[in-house]
Protein backbone atom coordinates (compact mmCIF):
# COMPACT_ATOMS: atom_id res chain seq x y z
CA UNK A 1 0.00 0.00 0.00
CA UNK A 2 1.11 3.55 -0.74
CA UNK A 3 0.56 6.69 1.30
CA UNK A 4 -2.15 9.03 0.06
CA UNK A 5 -3.08 12.63 0.68
CA UNK A 6 -6.38 14.49 0.74
CA UNK A 7 -7.08 18.17 0.16
CA UNK A 8 -10.50 19.56 1.08
CA UNK A 9 -12.10 22.99 0.97
CA UNK A 10 -15.58 24.53 1.13
CA UNK A 11 -17.37 27.12 -0.95
CA UNK A 12 -20.83 28.73 -0.83
CA UNK A 13 -21.78 28.52 -4.52
CA UNK A 14 -22.48 25.44 -6.65
CA UNK A 15 -21.19 26.90 -9.91
CA UNK A 16 -17.89 28.02 -8.37
CA UNK A 17 -17.61 24.70 -6.52
CA UNK A 18 -17.92 22.73 -9.75
CA UNK A 19 -15.48 25.05 -11.52
CA UNK A 20 -12.98 24.65 -8.68
CA UNK A 21 -13.34 20.87 -8.89
CA UNK A 22 -12.54 21.00 -12.61
CA UNK A 23 -9.53 23.25 -11.97
CA UNK A 24 -8.18 20.80 -9.39
CA UNK A 25 -7.95 18.13 -12.08
CA UNK A 26 -5.22 20.22 -13.77
CA UNK A 27 -2.95 20.28 -10.70
CA UNK A 28 0.55 18.83 -10.65
CA UNK A 29 0.84 16.32 -9.12
CA UNK A 30 -2.46 15.25 -10.61
CA UNK A 31 -5.14 14.05 -8.17
CA UNK A 32 -6.36 10.48 -8.55
CA UNK A 33 -9.90 11.69 -7.94
CA UNK A 34 -11.88 14.88 -7.30
CA UNK A 35 -15.33 15.15 -5.73
CA UNK A 36 -17.80 18.01 -5.34
CA UNK A 37 -20.63 17.53 -2.82
CA UNK A 38 -23.33 19.67 -1.28
CA UNK A 39 -23.10 19.58 2.52
CA UNK A 40 -26.57 18.55 3.73
CA UNK A 41 -26.64 20.60 6.92
CA UNK A 42 -28.57 23.64 5.74
CA UNK A 43 -25.42 25.76 5.52
CA UNK A 44 -25.53 26.12 1.73
CA UNK A 45 -21.88 25.10 1.53
CA UNK A 46 -20.29 22.76 -1.00
CA UNK A 47 -17.26 20.58 -0.23
CA UNK A 48 -14.57 20.03 -2.84
CA UNK A 49 -11.98 17.32 -2.24
CA UNK A 50 -9.07 15.73 -4.05
CA UNK A 51 -7.09 12.55 -3.45
CA UNK A 52 -3.38 12.30 -4.29
CA UNK A 53 -0.67 9.63 -4.30
CA UNK A 54 1.96 12.38 -4.05
CA UNK A 55 1.83 15.30 -1.64
CA UNK A 56 -0.12 18.10 -3.35
CA UNK A 57 1.46 21.50 -3.99
CA UNK A 58 0.03 23.61 -1.20
CA UNK A 59 1.04 26.87 -2.90
CA UNK A 60 -1.06 25.92 -5.95
CA UNK A 61 -3.92 24.94 -3.68
CA UNK A 62 -3.74 28.31 -1.90
CA UNK A 63 -3.84 30.11 -5.25
CA UNK A 64 -6.85 28.05 -6.32
CA UNK A 65 -8.78 28.74 -3.13
CA UNK A 66 -8.09 32.46 -3.48
CA UNK A 67 -9.07 32.51 -7.16
CA UNK A 68 -12.42 30.85 -6.48
CA UNK A 69 -13.10 32.63 -3.15
CA UNK A 70 -13.08 29.32 -1.28
CA UNK A 71 -11.93 28.49 2.22
CA UNK A 72 -8.29 27.47 2.56
CA UNK A 73 -7.57 23.85 1.68
CA UNK A 74 -7.02 21.41 4.53
CA UNK A 75 -4.34 18.91 3.45
CA UNK A 76 -3.93 15.61 5.29
CA UNK A 77 -1.74 12.57 4.84
CA UNK A 78 -3.81 9.39 5.07
CA UNK A 79 -2.00 6.50 6.80
CA UNK A 80 -1.56 3.19 4.99
CA UNK A 81 -4.69 1.21 5.79
CA UNK A 82 -6.37 -1.87 4.43
CA UNK A 83 -9.75 -0.14 4.36
CA UNK A 84 -11.85 -3.20 3.58
CA UNK A 85 -10.26 -5.07 6.49
CA UNK A 86 -10.77 -2.04 8.75
CA UNK A 87 -14.45 -1.75 7.76
CA UNK A 88 -14.92 -5.44 8.43
CA UNK A 89 -13.50 -4.99 11.91
CA UNK A 90 -15.47 -1.82 12.65
CA UNK A 91 -18.85 -2.72 11.14
CA UNK A 92 -20.31 -5.18 13.57
CA UNK A 93 -23.73 -6.71 12.79
CA UNK A 94 -26.78 -4.50 13.26
CA UNK A 95 -30.09 -5.60 14.73
CA UNK A 96 -33.09 -3.56 13.55
CA UNK A 97 -36.23 -5.24 14.85
CA UNK A 98 -36.37 -8.71 13.29
CA UNK A 99 -33.67 -7.82 10.76
CA UNK A 100 -30.01 -8.79 11.19
CA UNK A 101 -27.67 -6.94 8.82
CA UNK A 102 -24.23 -8.52 8.57
CA UNK A 103 -21.14 -9.07 6.45
CA UNK A 104 -20.00 -12.54 5.39
CA UNK A 105 -17.27 -12.41 8.07
CA UNK A 106 -20.09 -12.48 10.67
CA UNK A 107 -22.16 -15.25 9.06
CA UNK A 108 -21.68 -17.42 12.15
CA UNK A 109 -23.46 -14.84 14.34
CA UNK A 110 -26.93 -14.87 12.74
CA UNK A 111 -29.50 -15.21 15.56
CA UNK A 112 -32.10 -17.92 15.28
CA UNK A 113 -35.45 -16.54 14.12
CA UNK A 114 -34.02 -13.34 12.65
CA UNK A 115 -34.35 -12.13 9.06
CA UNK A 116 -30.72 -12.01 7.85
CA UNK A 117 -29.60 -9.48 5.24
CA UNK A 118 -26.08 -9.93 3.87
CA UNK A 119 -24.34 -6.70 2.86
CA UNK A 120 -20.59 -6.88 2.35
CA UNK A 121 -18.37 -4.38 4.16
CA UNK A 122 -17.09 -2.96 0.87
CA UNK A 123 -20.65 -1.78 0.16
CA UNK A 124 -20.67 0.44 3.25
CA UNK A 125 -23.34 2.96 2.27
CA UNK A 126 -26.72 1.52 3.18
CA UNK A 127 -25.41 -1.43 5.16
CA UNK A 128 -27.76 -0.72 8.06
CA UNK A 129 -25.09 0.88 10.23
CA UNK A 130 -26.20 4.37 9.27
CA UNK A 131 -29.03 5.73 11.42
CA UNK A 132 -31.21 6.35 8.36
CA UNK A 133 -31.12 2.77 7.11
CA UNK A 134 -31.53 1.35 10.59
CA UNK A 135 -34.48 3.66 11.20
CA UNK A 136 -36.20 2.52 8.01
CA UNK A 137 -35.74 -1.16 8.88
CA UNK A 138 -37.14 -0.57 12.34
CA UNK A 139 -40.15 1.25 10.85
CA UNK A 140 -40.68 -1.67 8.47
CA UNK A 141 -40.50 -4.11 11.38
CA UNK A 142 -43.09 -2.11 13.36
CA UNK A 143 -45.49 -1.92 10.41
CA UNK A 144 -45.24 -5.66 9.83
CA UNK A 145 -45.64 -6.30 13.54
CA UNK A 146 -48.93 -4.37 13.46
CA UNK A 147 -50.23 -6.75 10.80
CA UNK A 148 -49.54 -4.69 7.67
CA UNK A 149 -48.64 -6.76 4.59
CA UNK A 150 -46.97 -5.02 1.66
CA UNK A 151 -48.39 -6.30 -1.62
CA UNK A 152 -46.92 -3.58 -3.83
CA UNK A 153 -43.66 -2.16 -2.49
CA UNK A 154 -41.02 0.15 -3.99
CA UNK A 155 -37.63 1.33 -2.71
CA UNK A 156 -36.75 4.67 -4.35
CA UNK A 157 -33.05 5.58 -4.18
CA UNK A 158 -32.30 2.06 -3.03
CA UNK A 159 -28.48 2.17 -2.74
CA UNK A 160 -27.54 -1.34 -1.65
CA UNK A 161 -31.24 -2.39 -1.78
CA UNK A 162 -31.17 -3.43 1.87
CA UNK A 163 -34.67 -1.99 2.47
CA UNK A 164 -36.15 -3.66 -0.60
CA UNK A 165 -34.59 -6.95 0.49
CA UNK A 166 -35.99 -6.53 3.98
CA UNK A 167 -39.52 -6.23 2.56
CA UNK A 168 -38.90 -9.17 0.21
CA UNK A 169 -37.77 -11.31 3.14
CA UNK A 170 -41.05 -10.98 5.02
CA UNK A 171 -43.71 -10.63 2.29
CA UNK A 172 -44.41 -12.81 -0.76
CA UNK A 173 -44.79 -10.18 -3.48
CA UNK A 174 -41.97 -8.85 -5.67
CA UNK A 175 -40.40 -5.52 -4.62
CA UNK A 176 -39.07 -2.91 -7.05
CA UNK A 177 -35.78 -1.22 -6.11
CA UNK A 178 -34.61 1.81 -8.08
CA UNK A 179 -31.66 4.17 -8.02
CA UNK A 180 -30.59 7.09 -10.17
CA UNK A 181 -27.00 5.80 -10.20
CA UNK A 182 -26.04 2.96 -12.55
CA UNK A 183 -23.34 1.66 -10.21
CA UNK A 184 -25.79 1.58 -7.29
CA UNK A 185 -28.16 -0.53 -9.39
CA UNK A 186 -25.34 -2.97 -10.13
CA UNK A 187 -24.50 -3.15 -6.41
CA UNK A 188 -28.17 -3.71 -5.59
CA UNK A 189 -28.38 -6.56 -8.11
CA UNK A 190 -25.26 -8.16 -6.64
CA UNK A 191 -26.74 -7.95 -3.14
CA UNK A 192 -30.02 -9.45 -4.32
CA UNK A 193 -28.10 -12.43 -5.73
CA UNK A 194 -26.01 -12.78 -2.57
CA UNK A 195 -29.21 -12.98 -0.53
CA UNK A 196 -30.86 -15.49 -2.91
CA UNK A 197 -33.68 -13.04 -3.64
CA UNK A 198 -33.56 -13.19 -7.44
CA UNK A 199 -37.10 -12.75 -8.73
CA UNK A 200 -38.22 -11.24 -5.41
CA UNK A 201 -36.47 -7.89 -5.96
CA UNK A 202 -36.37 -6.16 -9.36
CA UNK A 203 -33.65 -3.50 -9.68
CA UNK A 204 -34.08 -0.64 -12.15
CA UNK A 205 -32.30 2.62 -12.95
CA UNK A 206 -34.59 5.62 -12.45
CA UNK A 207 -34.82 9.19 -11.22
CA UNK A 208 -37.62 9.03 -8.71
CA UNK A 209 -40.50 7.03 -10.19
CA UNK A 210 -39.45 7.70 -13.80
CA UNK A 211 -39.29 4.15 -15.09
CA UNK A 212 -41.88 2.03 -16.92
CA UNK A 213 -41.57 -0.80 -14.39
CA UNK A 214 -42.31 1.58 -11.52
CA UNK A 215 -45.27 3.12 -13.35
CA UNK A 216 -46.78 -0.26 -14.24
CA UNK A 217 -46.67 -1.56 -10.66
CA UNK A 218 -48.29 1.51 -9.10
CA UNK A 219 -50.16 2.30 -6.96
CA UNK A 220 -47.97 1.20 -4.05
CA UNK A 221 -49.08 0.41 -0.54
CA UNK A 222 -45.54 1.01 0.77
CA UNK A 223 -42.69 3.13 -0.61
CA UNK A 224 -39.26 3.59 0.96
CA UNK A 225 -37.28 6.71 0.11
CA UNK A 226 -34.04 7.02 2.07
CA UNK A 227 -32.32 9.85 0.19
CA UNK A 228 -31.82 13.51 1.21
CA UNK A 229 -34.04 16.39 2.31
CA UNK A 230 -34.43 18.32 -0.94
CA UNK A 231 -34.87 15.28 -3.20
CA UNK A 232 -37.51 14.01 -0.74
CA UNK A 233 -39.38 17.32 -0.90
CA UNK A 234 -39.16 17.32 -4.71
CA UNK A 235 -40.51 13.76 -4.72
CA UNK A 236 -43.67 14.57 -2.73
CA UNK A 237 -46.07 15.23 -5.67
CA UNK A 238 -44.88 12.10 -7.46
CA UNK A 239 -45.22 10.11 -4.24
CA UNK A 240 -48.86 11.22 -4.02
CA UNK A 241 -49.44 10.09 -7.60
CA UNK A 242 -47.92 6.64 -7.06
CA UNK A 243 -49.08 5.85 -3.52
CA UNK A 244 -52.37 4.01 -2.99
CA UNK A 245 -55.03 5.53 -0.75
CA UNK A 246 -54.17 4.35 2.74
CA UNK A 247 -50.65 3.48 1.60
CA UNK A 248 -47.56 4.20 3.67
CA UNK A 249 -44.22 5.77 2.89
CA UNK A 250 -41.09 5.50 5.03
CA UNK A 251 -38.77 8.48 4.51
CA UNK A 252 -35.26 9.06 5.80
CA UNK A 253 -31.96 10.74 4.99
CA UNK A 254 -33.34 13.63 7.06
CA UNK A 255 -31.46 15.53 9.75
CA UNK A 256 -33.48 16.29 12.88
CA UNK A 257 -33.76 20.00 12.02
CA UNK A 258 -35.07 19.13 8.54
CA UNK A 259 -37.84 16.75 9.60
CA UNK A 260 -40.65 19.31 10.00
CA UNK A 261 -39.99 20.80 6.56
CA UNK A 262 -40.15 17.38 4.91
CA UNK A 263 -43.27 16.36 6.85
CA UNK A 264 -45.00 19.63 5.88
CA UNK A 265 -44.23 19.08 2.18
CA UNK A 266 -45.90 15.67 2.33
CA UNK A 267 -48.82 16.90 4.44
CA UNK A 268 -49.53 19.42 1.68
CA UNK A 269 -49.95 16.44 -0.67
CA UNK A 270 -52.34 14.66 1.67
CA UNK A 271 -49.71 12.29 3.10
CA UNK A 272 -49.83 12.69 6.87
CA UNK A 273 -47.22 11.88 9.51
CA UNK A 274 -47.97 8.78 11.56
CA UNK A 275 -44.71 8.41 13.47
CA UNK A 276 -41.16 9.71 13.61
CA UNK A 277 -38.09 8.16 15.20
CA UNK A 278 -34.66 9.62 15.80
CA UNK A 279 -31.34 7.77 15.75
CA UNK A 280 -28.42 10.09 16.43
CA UNK A 281 -28.83 13.16 14.20
CA UNK A 282 -31.19 11.41 11.78
CA UNK A 283 -34.97 11.12 11.61
CA UNK A 284 -37.14 8.48 9.97
CA UNK A 285 -40.73 9.46 9.11
CA UNK A 286 -43.62 7.07 8.68
CA UNK A 287 -46.40 8.75 6.69
CA UNK A 288 -49.77 7.59 5.36
CA UNK A 289 -51.84 8.85 2.44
Amino acid sequence: MMPTWTAFTKIDDKTRAEALGEAMEELEPEPTGVGVFEIEDGSGLWEIGGYFIEAPNEVELALLSAAFHAQGFVVSEVPDTDWVDKVRRDLTPVVAGRFFVYGSHDADKIPEGSEPLLIEAAMAFGTGHHGTTQGCLEALDRLAGEGFVGRSVADIGCGTAVLAMGAARIWPETVVASDIDEVAVEVAEANVRANALEGKVICVEAAGFENDVLHERAPYDLVFANILKQPLIDLAPSMKAHLADGGYTILSGILTRQADEVAEAYAAEGIAEVNRTTIGDWVTLLLQK
